[in-house]
């Protein structure tokens, strides 16, 4: 019988004692209390924790950052928090073929810092980039504004490495050490909340960061004309790599768009602009900008829903006259940040008995139209609201592939959707 003093003596044996200690009560997850945490140093460390955990049945919480911890629904149950703080290393920056390996602990800012030196970047404007991991980011799928430009995260990574259960080491797309036949990691990794493996290391296709960079907001006198506007400016020729709108529910609103190049192709483009949506135009701060989405969290959202919505790029209009309609009887206020591609971040407080109908009302609305809300932070004296939403016909095929990477339900149980 493997009893828990056993447990402790194994993953001492494999992480050191200096890195195994007791949970605090800063180290729950949602109100749910784990008992353990472990900082492995290596890939085969962390794969080793995980088999010991697998063997005993003990469910795994995985942590990089903890910036997003309180994404997804709480976990059922958590035993060990596994942390990948110290698997921070970039493993190799191959400069001439723009790709950089990189192991899941190492922050987003670390990264960017290093790859500037040659002139590059990861085209990934992420939350809280200081602190923020890159296993992090790929687990939630955590994107901002770049996207429009460059794409999804699963449009950026090549290869990934993951840890499973069983203790194996994977790897899919670049770099292959061992394939997993069937299946492609890097994307079906991506988003998945680490409820199917643990990442310990990527790589990532890089793009040359850009000689200069100019921001330009524009007004319009209601939200169907910047809608309009928006449409318009992407079935133009201009070549932004950005493009929001960011409003409140005091009927407040702007867009803005991020223009990237030589200081003579920055004064066409915003004279390109100036002829679409005339003389309201103005420069602005980049970091006032382009930071909106991460000041939505501030300040910090103790009697706030946040949630992050998806929606048609011709229905963003529609969805803030649903949340306007759907709030305002209710005295709640919100704000957003919508980018152009349709995907968005909604910030709504106010009585905590009204947010939760309104949250699911405009996600039942969301939902009719074949779009999505996905409750990003809730307060912990909220009555529950699911996380995810309906998850659709894919339910079966979902819980299918958990049941063959991770049979025992040991990695995040409950946290994704569906209660997968």
């Amino acid at each position: 019988m493997i009893t828990a003093s056993t447990i402790e003596e194994k993953l001492r044996s494999i992480v050191g004692t200096e890195y195994f200690r007791a949970a605090s009560v800063s180290d729950a997850v949602m109100g749910v209390q784990p008992q353990f945490v472990v900082e492995p140093a290596s890939e085969q460390e962390l794969a080793a924790v995980l088999s010991c955990a697998n063997g005993a049945e003990i469910a795994v919480i995985p942590r990089g950052g903890a910036t997003k911890l309180t994404w997804g629904n709480p976990p059922k149950r958590a035993g060990l928090i596994l942390s990948t703080v110290r698997l921070n290393r970039i493993l190799e920056h191959a400069w001439a073929d723009l790709t950089v390996t990189v192991e899941a602990g190492c922050t987003l800012q670390a990264l960017q810092e290093k790859l500037a030196k040659h002139g590059q970047r990861l085209a990934l404007d992420g939350l809280w980039p200081e602190h923020a991991t890159i296993g992090g980011a790929l687990s939630t799928n955590d994107s901002g504004a770049l996207r429009l430009r460059f794409g999804a995260l699963r449009d950026l990574i090549i290869g990934v490495t993951i840890a499973l259960p069983d203790g194996t080491l994977a790897s899919s797309g670049g770099r292959v050490v061992k394939n997993v036949a069937g299946y492609d990691l890097p994307k079906l990794t991506t988003g998945a909340l680490g409820t199917l493996g643990i990442i310990t290391r990527a790589i990532f296709r890089l793009h040359p960061a850009p000689g200069g960079r100019r921001t330009i907001s524009f007004a319009a006198t209601s939200v169907d004309e910047m809608q309009r506007q928006i449409l318009a400016i992407q079935d133009s020729k201009l070549a932004h790599t950005a493009l929001q709108i960011r409003g409140d529910s005091e009927g407040r609103f702007a867009a803005d768009i991020l223009f990237e190049g030589t200081e003579a192709g920055l004064a066409a483009e915003e004279s390109q602009l100036l002829m679409l949506v005339g003389g309201s135009a103005l420069r602005q701060s980049a970091e006032l900008v382009w930071g909106a989405r991460q000041d939505l969290w501030s300040p910090p959202p103790v009697n706030a829903v946040i949630a992050k919505l998806s929606a048609l790029p011709s229905a963003i209009a529609t969805t803030i006259h649903s949340v306007k309609r759907i709030a305002d009887p209710r005295n709640l206020h919100f704000q957003y940040v919508v980018q152009a591609t349709g995907i968005g971040t909604l910030r709504v407080e106010g009585d905590a008995k009204a947010c939760k109908p309104a949250i699911e009302q405009i996600r039942a609305e969301l939902e009719s139209s074949r779009s999505s809300l996905v409750v990003l932070h809730q307060p912990l004296g909220l009555e529950p609201l699911d996380a995810w939403g309906s998850p659709g016909d894919a339910i079966s095929l979902m819980r299918a592939v958990k049941y063959q990477l991770d049979p025992k339900n040991i990695l995040n149980p409950g946290r994704f959707v569906g209660g997968i």
